[in-house]
């Protein structure tokens, strides 16, 4: 198979989880491989990836090769691989609003002129740029898809930032024959997908679930930066996700709460359902769950990188409504967990945006 290369938009925890999978994979050959929905997607091994440019602001990034950034303060999340050197610098981007208030004391601005990041993605010859931007850098994000539009580039958002889910901008990469896909990716083991399917099975068991509430804590950059910036963003974006699962209206609330330094990248999230069931007994659930933030994104984003280039081999333009459905929390149409995962197998499979 031919290389799916791709740039990467900020060089934090999510890109160092992304990075390390590779090569925690690389060999694996079993279709079962452990903590991967899909070993091979469309005939693409998640080693067929290649990360071909990278764009940070952080000194203690810039300027080194990705293999050796993604490990770099203040990232701090689990290492679970060796990454040899890439041959990717990490290269100075803008600033704009990349950086909040509460970051600017954990980020060390490097001093450094930013690149013309269209041309440097040309010059790399990336076909895909992944926005792994902090959930309120939303100016910055909107560039970043200014300049892969530039550089005739497809663009995954996986920050909250509506751009795949904004009609203006789909028409913008359709003008430009170019893909876009997002907003928000979910995660593998994700608060969002499980409070999702609770509700849904709960639904379909009869019971009548009347309010309902799901809050994070968590430590990392991005807990401290969504707490900040993006937080009202965010919970708009979960509860009509998490709205969306059942069929009926209820009190649902869901989002980020708090940042507690000392969990690094770890994450806490509180479930509280409460609803009647046969004769209108009551029923009470709350659940806890308890992950590290980084890796939860990377079985999903693998999966999206393959249809992507799955996409771009079709000529296709505009949209995936059905990769977006199936895996972000805000898609330009969203659908039921099982309608976008039967989407997604019938895109993989040809029979979808053809």
């Amino acid at each position: 198979m031919d290389k799916i290369r791709v740039a990467i938009i900020g060089v934090g925890n999510f890109a160092s989880a992304t990075v390390q999978g590779i090569y925690y994979y690389e060999k694996v050959e079993r279709e079962e491989a452990t903590g991967l929905k899909h070993l091979f997607l469309g005939g693409y091994h998640p080693r067929d990836i290649e990360l071909v440019a990278a764009f940070d602001i952080d000194s203690r990034k810039v300027g080194k090769d990705l293999s050796e950034a993604i490990f770099s303060p203040p990232n701090n999340t689990l290492k679970f691989a060796e990454v040899p050197s890439l041959d990717v610098p990490v290269l100075r981007g803008p600033i704009l609003d990349g950086v909040g208030e509460s970051l600017r004391e954990l980020v060390k601005m490097d001093d450094r002129p930013a690149v013309d990041v269209a041309e440097e993605l040309r010059k790399s010859g990336a076909e895909i740029v992944v926005n792994l931007l902090p959930g309120g850098a939303f100016k910055a994000s909107e560039w970043y898809a200014k300049e892969a539009v530039k550089a005739g580039c497809a663009f995954v958002n996986a920050n909250p930032t509506f751009i795949s889910s904004d009609p203006k901008w789909v028409k913008h990469f359709e003008e430009n024959r170019l893909l876009v896909v997002g907003d928000d990716l979910v995660d593998q083991v994700g608060a969002t997908v499980l409070h999702r399917v609770l509700l849904k099975t709960l639904a379909e068991r009869g019971v009548k679930v009347s309010e309902t509430y799901q809050l994070d804590v968590g430590g990392g950059t991005e807990s401290l930066d969504t707490l900040e910036r993006a937080k009202t963003v965010k919970r708009s974006v979960k509860t009509k996700s998490v709205e969306a699962a059942l069929p009926y209206k209820a009190v649902v609330v869901a989002g980020s709460t708090d940042y507690v330094d000392f969990l690094e990248n770890r994450r806490d999230s509180y479930f509280w359902i409460e609803g009647v069931y046969f004769g209108g007994a009551p029923m009470h659930i709350d659940i806890r769950l308890h992950t590290i933030d980084a890796p939860n994104g990377g079985s999903v984003l693998y999966d999206v990188l393959r249809a992507v280039k799955i996409a771009l081999n079709r000529g296709l333009v505009g949209a995936l409504p059905s990769v977006s459905a199936y895996a972000f929390k805000n898609p330009p149409k969203l659908l039921p967990p099982e309608t976008a995962e039967q989407h997604f197998k019938e895109f993989i499979c040809g029979e979808r945006e053809r």
